[in-house]
């Protein structure tokens, strides 16, 4: 089965619900919105799980997923922006890394996550992301560790043969990054998301987020603490062009609160469209790798900013061969 992932960032403050770094302020307090969508895209990359599918008959459900002219499973990788609901294959693990370069600001962000099902249940899946943050916000911002973040996911509805597939996701984020610095929220953070992914076509695929961020006491750089929330929307479009190449289309909406002082707190959206391509390299032994280029530009209140958005994913059988 072909596949890849998870998630991954614009503005750290999508970049927690799957991107995001884009349109940062003045001041640090502007930025923990953008360490809420830290979560999102950098970290769970989920794939297709081995169960049976429920619903329409296999021939059926081949038709939705695969090309007819291509005899080899597709591309099931997260897209960039939006978590695709695919969990994790039984005995395969994925190593993801993500990176979101600014041109404008020479700011970056990297992610490295990692993917395992859960033994004796592949609708469960466990995994977690870690932040590198190279930020310009002041003298000393420089390079450093973002919030951690622990990832599990549950195969809801569906799978990767399956039209519908849903697969909700629950993640803590743990304050390791200096909210001094812009590099973390100052305090946990519980997210959620849920995405859906819809086989619309032979060789069209259309996947839905929509979730939420709560960090009840969030730190900005002057130690002012309050809760602040943020919460995501997303749409992709991929056409399935061939069974080793893809071409996606995506959208992203954020709004998230700052702190702007004690128990004071500001809220500001982002909006972001994000064309882009992957293609995969399958071997013999059972690794596959997939890179993956794209373009964010901003939208209304998100206008003007623009990131290079960089993939690559390592997948391969762990344990007893399959």
């Amino acid at each position: 089965m072909i596949k890849s992932t998870h998630h991954t960032l614009l503005s750290y403050s999508h970049f927690l619900s799957q991107s995001p770094w884009l349109g940062w302020g003045a001041s640090l307090h502007h930025f923990l919105p953008a360490i809420f969508l830290l979560s999102f895209l950098a970290f769970p990359r989920w794939q297709a799980i081995a169960m049976p599918p429920p619903g329409p008959p296999p021939e059926l459900l081949s038709q939705a997923t695969v090309s007819p002219s291509d005899d080899q499973r597709p591309i099931q990788d997260n897209s960039f922006l939006i978590e695709e609901a695919y969990n994790q294959e039984t005995g395969v693990v994925q190593h993801i890394s993500f990176f979101n370069y600014f041109p404008d600001s020479e700011e970056w962000i990297y992610t490295f996550t990692q993917e395992w099902p859960v033994p004796g249940d592949a609708r469960h899946q466990f995994s977690y992301t870690l932040p590198v943050l190279r930020l310009s916000v002041s003298p000393a911002s420089g390079t450093g560790l973002g919030d951690f973040t622990l990832n599990w996911r549950y195969q809801l509805v569906g799978s990767g043969d399956s039209r519908l597939a849903i697969a909700p996701r629950l993640s803590l984020l743990l304050p390791t990054g200096d909210s001094r610095l812009g590099r973390g929220l100052g305090g946990a953070a519980v997210q959620a998301n849920l995405p859906a992914s819809v086989a619309l076509a032979p060789r069209w695929v259309m996947h839905l987020n929509a979730g939420g961020t709560i960090a009840p006491r969030a730190q900005n750089e002057f130690g002012d603490r309050a809760s602040i929330s943020g919460f995501n929307l997303g749409q992709s479009f991929l056409w399935l062009a061939h069974s080793r190449f893809n071409v996606l289309l995506e959208t992203v909406w954020s709004g998230q609160g700052s702190v702007a002082g004690p128990d004071q707190t500001e809220f500001s959206h982002a909006l972001f469209l994000s064309p882009g391509i992957r293609w995969a390299h399958d071997f013999r032994n059972g690794l596959q790798i997939v890179p993956g280029l794209g373009f964010a530009v901003g939208l209304g209140p998100s206008a003007g900013e623009k990131a290079i958005v960089l993939y690559l994913s390592f997948e391969h059988p762990f344990g007893r061969s399959r």
